[in-house]
């Protein structure tokens, strides 16, 4: 039985519905001032009446974000390599946020990086162990993440592999990435799935990517680029709300887009 404080905390990301859209800012933590958060603030704010859920780092929070608003946080609660090292593949990460602090900052999930197969492996899978060991102590939910790097395929083998070594190591949610085959990642991973926005595409593209996701039982997205990226950010957020919450087709999503745009 899950304790009624770590329960109440999922319940808060995952809606009565069984979905969630998640808004992922936590970029920074490893690329910097990335393209469409050198102002975090300014991005950020107009979109969180539209987010269920919004992943980013303690710093980012405590600077950024008022503390009157009510989103539900997935602190980023692993680093250690910026973008330069990663290039060079020597991605390597270890967990630098307290629970102490998770605590303080009311959070309702901690995230942490998972490297399957790469280098890293151990240690990252040593960071989920520690965090299920004082999120379960604590009652707060932990959201591990499948990092794929450059020599990795996203196939639905390795993903179902990778998300379920997380969901048996104690994770609460598995963020991954979209594959062919992603009803089989899906039916051997016995937590709830949300998918992985990826790197920026179209909107049609990225609502396509949503959509397919869903159908395929996916619990929501977490999507970052594809929307604060876009030309029209409250636009996306509200057409993949469409997708998540409405099974909206991705055509009717799309107006849903354009609309916001003016067209």
């Amino acid at each position: 039985m899950m304790d009624w404080g770590m329960a109440n905390r999922l319940h808060r990301i995952i809606q009565p519905d069984g979905r969630t859209v998640m808004l992922a800012v936590d970029h920074g933590y490893f690329m910097g001032p990335t393209t469409g958060l050198e102002d975090l603030g300014a991005t950020v704010r107009p979109l969180l009446p539209y987010a269920d859920a919004i992943m980013l780092t303690r710093g980012a929070l405590r600077n950024y974000i008022p503390p009157e608003k009510t989103v539900p946080i997935v602190l980023r609660v692993s680093g250690g390599s910026s973008i330069l090292a990663i290039n060079e593949g020597k991605w390597l990460e270890s967990v630098n946020v307290d629970i102490e602090d998770c605590i303080r900052l009311n959070v309702c999930a901690m995230a942490v990086q998972v490297f399957i197969g790469d280098v890293g492996e151990k240690e990252s899978l040593e960071n989920l162990s520690h965090l299920v060991n004082v999120g379960e102590r604590y009652g707060i939910p932990v959201l591990g993440v499948t990092a794929v790097g450059k020599q990795l395929t996203r196939d639905a083998r390795y993903l179902a592999m990778a998300g379920r070594i997380i969901a048996e190591l104690g994770a609460h949610v598995n963020k991954t990435y979209y594959c062919e085959g992603f009803e089989e990642v899906v039916a051997r991973v016995p937590v709830p799935i949300v998918m992985a926005g990826g790197k920026k595409t179209d909107e049609r593209s990225a609502l396509e990517l949503a959509r397919n996701a869903i159908t395929a039982g996916a619990v929501g997205v977490d999507m970052g680029r594809n929307i604060f990226q876009s030309d029209s950010p409250v636009g996306m957020m509200k057409a993949v709300r469409a997708v998540v919450h409405e099974n909206a087709t991705v055509d009717d999503a799309f107006e849903v887009y354009r609309a916001e745009r003016g067209e």
